[in-house]
């Protein structure tokens, strides 16, 4: 039977442990701890395994804004969220939501012309 190697072990853990702790900075753990663990649009409740079903939405839409009070996030169910991201490009007026360029075709271009017709 071969030996196990006491320095390899405590490699391995101390990693685990600092693998843990920079995860646990992530806004995703920080939201969790700040936040009841509901979704905020529906009130469904989560724990256990279907924690991941629960995200982090921020609500200006910037994912690079994190403030550490949480301030810019909301806990959505993932349905609530792709609902609450459709509406939030819905709302983008005279975008085209498949290329996000502006609309160039005008349907009434030539209704006058047709109007004037006898």
């Amino acid at each position: 039977m071969s030996q196990k190697d006491p320095s390899r072990l405590d490699a391995l853990v101390a990693r685990s442990q600092r693998d843990k702790a920079e995860r646990e900075q992530g806004y995703r753990e920080r939201a969790l701890k700040l936040y009841p663990w509901v979704c905020g649009r529906c009130g469904r409740e989560f724990s256990g395994a279907s924690l991941r079903e629960l995200t982090v939405h921020h609500r200006d839409h910037n994912h690079d804004n994190n403030p550490l009070d949480g301030s810019n996030w909301e806990l959505l169910c993932i349905y609530c969220h792709d609902n609450e991201h459709q509406r939030y490009v819905d709302a983008t007026p005279g975008k085209d939501k498949t290329t996000g360029e502006g609309a160039t075709h005008n349907p009434f271009a030539g209704l006058a012309d047709l109007l004037k017709r006898d």
